[in-house]
């Protein structure tokens, strides 16, 4: 069934859009210093500039990337160049 979905260029479910979540790191701030927030105050996150993305869809993990600047049009845009698809053999589907 699932090969047939993802083999068939008709199939009605290959149009939707789906939301994907990039994670570039986490904060785990006092609730004091969330407080004491202002503009311009830096939230120092758990990972280093060129550390790995994480790609989540729906809460699950599904690849993992480098930020990159794109090039063309649109100065500063951000993408993410995929460095590893995370195997969906393990999950119970």
């Amino acid at each position: 069934m699932a090969d047939e979905i993802s083999t068939s260029p008709a199939h009605p479910l290959r149009n939707l859009p789906v939301e994907v979540t990039v994670s570039v790191g986490r904060a785990r701030p006092l609730v004091r210093d969330l407080l004491e927030l202002g503009e311009n105050a830096v939230l120092p996150l758990d990972k280093r500039i060129d550390d790995p993305v994480d790609l989540f869809v729906g809460g699950r993990l599904i690849a993992r990337g480098q930020l990159e600047q794109v090039t063309g049009n649109e100065t500063g845009q951000l993408a993410v160049r995929l460095t590893e698809v995370i195997s969906t053999s393990s999950s119970n589907a």
